[in-house]
């Protein structure tokens, strides 16, 4: 909620508190839970984070949020910039990192959202069809994009140690 409350500062109201009313997500065939079980649905996200931290990796869990709370939509606004940002700063804690690389995973993401919101959608379709958590097209789409990511960063201090 706080990294919320920065990122929506002087945008939006109710920055930093859980949404208080039905919300909507425009071209997603994806109905968000009720505000009343908001709060309780990020408990049971965090819960799956700290109890899968050892025995699961960084890309998974990354993804694994970014769906989550996209999949609850917490917020009356800013729920897709509040799940990538956290996203990446558990995958950079989980992977003790801080990855090199101007052009981050959550620039990629919002410079062409289309593959965020597919791999969104078909989560969200493993979880309504099955009730099992499936985020492996997150993980690939993740993988990929700390590649590029990462191979940016090389460039860059390439390019810095020649200067």
């Amino acid at each position: 909620m706080q990294l919320h409350a920065v990122a929506l500062e002087g945008v939006h109201l109710f920055a930093g508190t859980f949404r208080n009313g039905p919300a909507t997500i425009h071209g997603s065939q994806h109905d968000p839970v009720p505000a009343f079980r908001v709060a309780d649905e990020v408990a049971d996200m965090c819960e799956y984070v700290n109890n899968h931290w050892a025995d699961r990796s960084p890309i998974h869990l990354a993804a694994y949020i970014l769906w989550k709370l996209n999949w609850i939509h917490p917020f009356a606004d800013g729920n897709g910039r509040t799940a990538r940002a956290i996203s990446y700063v558990v995958l950079s804690i989980r992977a003790n990192s801080l990855y090199p690389g101007t052009n981050t995973i959550p620039d990629q993401i919002a410079s062409n959202k289309q593959p965020y919101y597919d791999a969104l959608e078909v989560a969200d379709a493993a979880w309504k069809s099955t009730g099992q958590v499936d985020v492996s097209v997150l993980e690939k789409m993740l993988s990929d994009m700390l590649a590029t990511q990462l191979l940016q960063g090389l460039k860059e201090a390439a390019t810095v140690g020649s200067a």
